[in-house]
């Protein structure tokens, strides 16, 4: 089984990675684009997977023209995502074992994300997974989101931890750029968007679930008479 090397902090991506939310944000992006007048296909929804709030009005825009109404678009998006997550915000298989196994072993832990602070304080809170991270790095922290590399080195920085010490775990292909320009060893859990060429060559390796990653981390050794 593949081992993964040692690493002093774990910084996770949050949509799709920690939190099993991608699949109902999919479902409002088409019911929102529908209700105002415009067709969502699968290659326009998975380019916006990970994608920061301006390079989504940019695809967007590119994908539907000018008059494509972004702001209510997200105003909607927004408030209906809200509703759906006020109480119930599904976690991803595996989420809770490794966050208790890094807590138990003393390793610190952060989220990078390219949601807004509030939308990440308000799920993580509900998810009630908040207090398992040391820091918390959002959109509104940084002044260049993924792919860019500076959610990842802000969130080793708050950590005390050299980003070539990180272990870093994402679902998208703007996190994998972003985590693997950061110099961390970077491990990707596909969700709705599966590697490319491009996208397995930065990575450490792909795997199928956190519950695979934290085997990976931590391998049981079995003792032999």
């Amino acid at each position: 089984m593949m081992q993964l090397k040692p690493f002093q902090a774990a910084i996770f991506d949050m949509d799709g990675t920690i939190l099993d939310t991608e699949l109902v944000f999919r479902s409002i992006v088409f019911e929102v684009a529908g209700q105002l007048g415009y067709e969502m296909t699968d290659t326009v929804h998975k380019s916006m997977v990970g994608s920061s709030h301006e390079t989504t009005n940019r695809l967007l825009v590119e994908a539907y023209g000018v008059a494509f109404p972004y702001a209510i678009f997200d105003e909607k998006c927004r408030f209906m995502m809200r509703e759906r997550m006020h109480e119930d915000v599904p976690v991803k298989a595996g989420a809770r074992e490794i966050l208790a196994e890094l807590r138990g072993r003393g390793i610190p832990t952060a989220i990078a994300t390219s949601s807004r602070n509030a939308h990440a304080t308000a799920h993580l809170g509900a998810a009630q997974l908040i207090g398992m991270f040391d820091t918390i790095v959002t959109r509104d922290d940084v002044a260049n989101p993924k792919p860019h590399p500076e959610p990842y080195l802000l969130a080793a920085g708050r950590l005390g931890v050299e980003p070539v010490h990180c272990l870093a775990l994402e679902d998208s292909h703007s996190g994998v750029r972003a985590a693997s320009a950061a110099g961390m060893q970077t491990i990707m859990i596909p969700d709705l968007v599966g590697p490319n060429d491009e996208i397995r060559a930065l990575c450490f390796a792909v795997m199928e679930s956190l519950h695979q990653v934290r085997e990976a981390a931590f391998p049981v050794v079995e003792l032999t008479r």
